[in-house]
């Protein structure tokens, strides 16, 4: 039914449940999974409270975000060498989580997209939004959510 499954994570409990219960549905469906992680773009020269960032301090910045992705992603890599299930990942820099999210989906050819709902609502989830809804609405691809 489904060949590859993209599961993405930000490293909190509700996504690391919902990265071993899609590995489990990979398993069971015979797919494989590439594993996502999205980081935030931070804009160099721009006055944060008074402070000025450069690049350098950019780059660091960045490099340390990939880091935290890709420990992430490691973890999730040896669930799913241990479940016998086929791993890839992504670790990418983007300016929107849920983008990333679809566009990594269509650059690696997933036929779906596993993720976790952080449950969040009133005003919550309309000061923060939800990276899960933006999927939803924007995603051509089907969308499983696990809570």
């Amino acid at each position: 039914m489904f060949r590859n499954v993209l599961i993405p994570t930000d490293g909190s409990a509700v996504a690391t449940k919902a990265v071993r219960a899609g590995i489990r549905f990979a398993k069971e469906t015979g797919a494989r999974v590439t594993g996502y992680y999205a980081f935030d773009t931070l804009k160099a020269n721009v006055n944060y409270g008074g402070y000025m960032v450069n690049e350098k301090v950019v780059a660091e910045i960045d490099k340390r975000a990939r880091q935290v992705g890709q420990r992430y992603l490691d973890a999730m890599a040896k669930l799913a060498k241990s479940a016998r299930v086929r791993f890839q990942s992504v670790c990418d820099k983007t300016g929107s989580p849920h983008d990333g999210i679809i566009t990594a989906a269509r650059k690696k050819k997933c036929d779906v997209i596993f993720m976790a709902s952080h449950g969040r609502s009133g005003l919550s989830r309309l000061v923060m939004g939800s990276v899960t809804q933006k999927v939803l609405t924007h995603s051509k691809i089907p969308v499983l959510v696990y809570r």
